[in-house]
């Protein structure tokens, strides 16, 4: 049975010159244009460094991709992940045409709707109304097709009251409720999205991944993911595609893709150790106890923290604290261990401290966390231990009321702690 390819990419290679626009210099363009009229390969295309964002570099030229090449069945949902700066917004800029590659081609077996950055494609000054129409004829529509959707469009994105108010007043998440309406209703045969659907809330989160659902299944239509959201990915996607540093180092099942994604980006092993040191106060070991006993844990479930700690001399104020955070270092979360009643290191030796947190209330994605070791009364800090212990929040879908109106990325936490002396 042969397959139905509807997006085909050969070879696919895009390069910039660093602080320039184009090429930066006439005398560059005048150089490729000599070696083209002569019939002779485009001379930058043999330099340039690779697309690691992390070190300095020794060319003006990085190749913001290189090489790249899969192909895509009709009715696919295909996720593209990867770190920042990896190429992911490069390549669907390419596939969306919105700029083109330095090397390689693409064919595409239908029309293409793409949701790449908030407000693309919509004219400010138009209102919503207008912008469905503008970006229906984009596509391709008639004014009678675009018509026969425009209900549903206004219906599902949530902004039937402002639809005829100019776009340059809704605020961000109208705008990408209403864009995201316009590309999914509007029937293009690819659906390309980009990370942008981060913008809207939970509730809209949950509408626009089952509707992509439906039109992959219903329609037959094929749909282009990008996320960081590894949870949104796992229940989208079907096949995965991970990129690094501008190359493709994984293409294959989602769930392989999405591990291959966390063992090169996070320590996915969810317990920490420290060398043994016998002469200093200090952490000996951290440890997130989930409640699927593995790297993830349920949405709204208790999550126990183990945090051992050693010293060889007896502490007047000794205070642990720790933070859960997010993969881009945010602090969502900060317990503080502190009071005569969590009083500990009367003696010396080591002791293992449990923090528990009852119906752990965070979105769904990855965190990590941050422990510190100190004494208050000395003012002196021990010890810490950072982005350790990495664990993904997931969700489960008997707990509906996660996305009732009001809830919030966090809430206070109800945190107990126990101590034990071990030796």
């Amino acid at each position: 049975m042969s397959k139905d390819i509807i997006l085909k990419a050969e070879n696919i290679s895009k390069q910039y010159r660093l602080g320039q626009v184009g090429t930066g210099t006439m005398a560059h363009d005048l150089n490729r244009w000599w070696h083209q009229v002569r019939g002779k390969e485009d001379p930058y295309l043999k330099i340039g460094d690779t697309n690691d964002r992390t070190t300095k570099g020794t060319s003006d030229y990085v190749w913001a991709l290189q090489d790249i090449d899969f192909e895509v069945e009709r009715g696919e949902i295909l996720g593209i992940i990867g770190k920042n700066g990896a190429g992911k917004s490069t390549l669907l800029k390419i596939l969306s045409r919105v700029t083109a590659p330095t090397t390689g081609n693409i064919k595409f077996g239908g029309r293409v709707a793409s949701l790449l950055e908030v407000g693309t494609g919509f004219n400010g000054e138009m209102t919503g109304r207008e912008n469905i129409y503008l970006n229906g004829a984009i596509l391709g529509m008639t004014k009678k097709e675009i018509a026969s959707k425009i209900d549903e469009i206004i219906e599902f994105s949530g902004c039937e009251r402002y639809i005829d108010t100019p776009v340059k007043r809704y605020s961000s998440g109208m705008t990408v409720r209403l864009a995201f309406a316009v590309a999914a209703f509007l029937e293009p045969d690819i659906l390309i999205i980009d990370e942008v659907l981060a913008v809207g809330d939970a509730e809209f989160q949950k509408k626009a991944i089952g509707k992509m659902q439906d039109i992959s299944k219903e329609g037959g239509r094929t749909v282009l993911f990008v996320s960081h959201n590894m949870a949104a990915v796992k229940q989208l996607c079907t096949r995965g595609i991970v990129l690094e540093d501008g190359g493709v180092v994984f293409d294959g099942d989602i769930d392989e893709a999405i591990q291959q994604y966390l063992d090169v980006n996070f320590d996915i092993s969810i317990m920490y150790n420290t060398e043994l040191r016998n002469d200093v106060a200090h952490i000996k070991s951290v440890e997130v106890l989930t409640n699927l006993k593995s790297f993830y844990h349920d949405f709204k479930e208790d999550l126990v923290i183990k945090i051992n700690l050693f010293s060889p001399e007896i502490l007047i104020q000794p205070a642990v604290s720790y933070q859960i955070v997010s993969v881009n270092d945010e602090p969502i979360v900060h317990e503080l261990n502190l009071g005569k009643e969590n009083m500990f290191c009367e003696e010396t030796g080591t002791y293992e401290l449990i923090s528990e947190i009852k119906q752990l209330s965070l979105y769904p994605g990855i965190y990590k966390l941050n422990v510190f070791f100190a004494d208050n009364f000395l003012k002196k800090k021990f010890d810490q231990v950072l982005n350790a212990c990495s664990f993904e929040i997931i969700l489960n879908e008997k707990r509906d009321y996660y996305y009732s109106k009001g809830s919030a990325m966090y809430k206070e936490q109800n945190t107990s702690w126990k101590i034990n002396k071990i030796d």
